[in-house]
């Protein structure tokens, strides 16, 4: 059996930053086991499967199709990164000829569309309810260590703990944190929280106008830090977008490889992520 592989750098416009995904663009559906082999032989924060729902269709003609995300060891509700790749694939390499493609998901349908170099992706908005930071002082501990930190949120529906890094706090605070992903899942093992993001207000006043920063670990789900991180933005955009009074925002992750991504937050629930991708390889998984 040969398969058709792309790793793809989303949210940048540079090979080696942003966060890569390996995408598998399927004629026919396979096993969830040979899913989850494959995605971790590919080692990457998520391997996408991309299959036709209607038989008829091809990857050039159709405008629907299933997707679905694995991390190197289970199958995930949202990839960001994923899906702005997989619809990099279909578009540039598969030549598809709709201005919209949807896929459908674990978490619904989920569009994107072409704009300029980059694509617009409409996903759900995960708004998060605040919560007592006492509750949670093992992992912010572990994550944070003694720096001081003025929020705390968790995304109940998508297992993500956002904390806010005070505004005393100079961005190098959170580029410079080195968190320990063992000690970090053994600070919580209750099933509440599977990720951790921290966040931090951003520099809109020097370019490019970053409305905030963050960074996001989820070793729960096999992935001790993850480099760009589009489903954490579901619930940063409400966050952020609430806190500063705007819908529109530019966001950065800065991780080692950082990336970049913009975002509109809707009124009906929903949000706009934008970003770029670039192809680093092209190739076959032979079986």
């Amino acid at each position: 059996m040969e398969i058709p592989v792309f790793t793809l750098d989303a949210f940048t416009n540079l090979p080696f930053k942003g966060n890569p995904a390996a995408i598998c663009p399927l004629m026919h559906e396979l096993s969830d086991y040979l899913y989850q082999r494959i995605a971790a032989e590919m080692n990457l924060s998520e391997t996408a499967f991309i299959t036709r729902i209607n038989p008829s269709d091809n990857f050039t003609t159709g405008s629907r199709f299933r997707l679905r995300w694995f991390t190197p060891t289970n199958e995930v509700n949202l990839c960001g990164h994923a899906t702005l790749a997989s619809a990099a694939v279909l578009f540039k390499y598969k030549q598809n000829e709709n201005p919209k493609l949807v896929f459908e998901t674990r978490s619904g349908d989920l569009a994107v569309t072409q704009q300029g170099e980059g694509y617009i992706m409409d996903f759900p908005l995960n708004p998060p309810t605040q919560e007592d930071a006492n509750e949670f002082r093992d992992i912010i501990k572990a994550a944070v260590g003694n720096h001081p930190i003025q929020d705390v949120y968790l995304s109940s529906n998508t297992k993500k703990l956002l904390v806010r890094l005070a505004d005393s706090c100079d961005r190098s605070v959170l580029t410079s944190l080195k968190v320990d992903p063992v000690a970090l899942q053994s600070s919580e093992t209750s099933g509440r929280v599977k990720g951790v993001i921290i966040t931090m207000k951003g520099s809109p006043d020097c370019q490019p106008g970053y409305d905030f920063y963050s960074r996001f670990f989820a070793p729960w789900n096999g992935i001790p830090e993850d480099p760009v991180t589009g489903s954490a933005h579901t619930v940063l955009g409400s966050y952020w977008s609430k806190k500063l009074g705007k819908k529109k925002m530019l966001a950065y992750q800065c991780s080692s490889r950082g990336g970049e991504l913009e975002l509109e937050v809707r009124d009906d629930g929903r949000i706009y992520i934008s970003g770029q991708a670039v192809t680093v390889l092209q190739g076959t998984i032979t079986l």
